[in-house]
């Protein structure tokens, strides 16, 4: 006898209809920290929309163009101008200052770009114009506009800190004192430089004082990092503490304890690790300033005598 097979019908799989998605990116002008927001924006949005499955990134624009109203923005309308031949569904843009001059063009954007049926996605803000009605959208983006001037300079930290992150950013190379750019742009050491640095180091370790430091250096008759004969406190306490002598570049630091980003060996050593940690020590050590309990700063009675380092000599 034979057994009745049993058949399993499986239905045709519905392929998903992707939506088509834009990236709408902007900064005031082609140079400096404003293309390192730039790449920051394109690259932070490229990775937002490929984390949704059902959408597919079909163009970008981009924009360089300052916020004057005058300004023409060419991408701006060619997206618009897209927008109308049905040539995308939706728009991922990083914020809404980056999207309108103003609240009046950002509010008429987003109703023409509504007519067509297209969404317009602020990643910053989390919002979705096609989740939010006309009056609410209103009321935010004017909330939004009264603080613009206040997050402006976040904007471009946030530029910068994805760069740097990502290990592209251009800051790791900026040129200091002891160092100049290659054809590449990568640091190589200025041995004229270097040796001025070295002496620096080798000074301080031996007892002197920033002032006796500078002293010593005016009489030998090395020129400053400005290239005057006169060298101040603030450049010597600047080589003192530049870490990218040894090798790593600190990124980003604003304070003892902020947190920062540490690039190591990024460029030729000058100073080695022991002798910068050792010069930090002593310059903890010598200063005069207390910080108590409550992390109020206060001057000590102890003075710091240079008349010792006077008659120290370089080796």
């Amino acid at each position: 006898m034979l057994m009745e097979k049993k058949v399993e019908i499986i239905p045709a799989s519905i392929p998903k209809v992707q939506k088509k998605v834009v990236i709408y990116a902007r900064v005031s002008t082609a140079h400096g920290e404003q293309l390192e927001s730039l790449f920051a924006q394109i690259s932070g949005l490229t990775r937002y929309v490929s984390m949704v499955s059902s959408w597919r990134l079909v163009d970008i624009y981009i924009e360089t163009q300052s916020a004057k109203a005058k300004s023409p923005r060419k991408e701006f309308a060619r997206m618009l101008k897209d927008a109308e031949s049905k040539s995308f569904d939706i728009v991922v843009t990083k914020n809404i200052s980056r999207f309108g001059r103003d609240t009046v063009e950002v509010l008429e954007s987003l109703r023409e770009l509504r007519k067509l049926n297209i969404r317009v996605l602020f990643e910053q803000e989390n919002l979705d114009s096609g989740e939010i009605d006309n009056e609410l959208m209103i009321s935010i983006i004017e909330s939004i506009a009264q603080a613009e001037n206040e997050s402006r300079s976040e904007n471009i930290k946030w530029g910068i800190q994805k760069s740097v992150a990502s290990g592209k950013s251009n800051l790791m190379n900026r040129k200091c004192y002891g160092y100049d750019n290659d054809e590449n742009g990568d640091l190589v050491i200025n041995e004229e430089q270097a040796a001025v640095v070295k002496r620096v180091f080798n000074f301080y370790m031996g007892g002197m004082s920033v002032v006796g430091i500078i002293r010593k250096l005016q009489e030998l008759g090395f020129k400053s990092p400005t290239g005057k004969g006169r060298w101040s406190k603030g450049s010597i306490d600047n080589i003192l503490t530049n870490r990218k002598y040894t090798g790593d570049v600190e990124l980003l630091k604003e304070d003892e304890n902020s947190g920062y980003y540490l690039v190591e060996d990024n460029n030729p050593v000058i100073i080695s690790e022991e002798i910068f940690n050792a010069v930090q020590k002593l310059r903890k050590d010598r200063s005069n300033v207390v910080i108590d309990e409550y992390g109020n700063k206060t001057r000590s009675h102890k003075k710091y005598s240079s008349k010792k380092s006077a008659e120290f000599n370089e080796k």
